[in-house]
């Protein structure tokens, strides 16, 4: 049996949560997510708590046992408070800019890139070298974030890129050029 399994869910003042077969709703102040469960695992609606329950001892099922009550956490976690994530730009030039539902990046490249901000999420830009990326599905912000990042991620030679905030890149050396010749 899973440990993180075995833990109950608190549900907060103004949400919502249905079960109707192996799909489960929240709904909050901030949004309303759906998640569908795994076959085997059982969930269990008692008053103000959610408890997920082992269903059949079959080897899969043990394996989405933590999985499906840390899903179930993070829904509520998210209709209630949200999830959000920083991105850092740093480089001679590198800007930022929300345009509508488009955030424009300047990252060194012949043109700018374009990123569609899918629904959901928020995003919005600091100082033009900060990315704030805020929403209630963790899976979503985490994506966008990676998405984002992926454009160009930092460079171990001078730093240059996109990076998440509080990320450490490790430097490398340069060429040492020619020594005593």
């Amino acid at each position: 049996m899973s440990r993180i399994g075995k833990e109950t869910i608190a549900i907060p003042e103004g949400v919502k949560v249905n079960l109707n077969g192996n799909t489960m709703m929240v709904d909050g102040p901030k949004a309303s997510l759906s998640q569908h469960l795994p076959e085997g695992v059982v969930v269990n609606i008692e008053g103000s708590e959610i408890k997920v329950v082992g269903g059949e001892n079959s080897g899969k099922t043990r394996g989405f046992y933590g999985l499906t009550r840390t899903l179930i956490a993070n829904m509520v976690e998210g209709v209630t408070n949200g999830f959000q994530k920083s991105l850092e730009i740093s480089g001679v030039g590198y800007r930022a800019v929300v345009q509508g539902s488009t955030l424009n990046l300047s990252l060194g490249y012949s043109h700018p890139v374009k990123y569609e901000i899918p629904e959901g999420i928020e995003i919005s830009v600091e100082k033009q070298t900060t990315i704030n990326i805020k929403g209630a599905d963790k899976q979503l912000v985490g994506l966008v974030a990676a998405n984002i990042r992926s454009f160009r991620t930092a460079e171990p030679y001078k730093g240059k890129g996109i990076k998440y905030a509080g990320e450490v890149v490790r430097r490398k050396a340069g060429k040492a050029g020619k020594a005593g010749a």
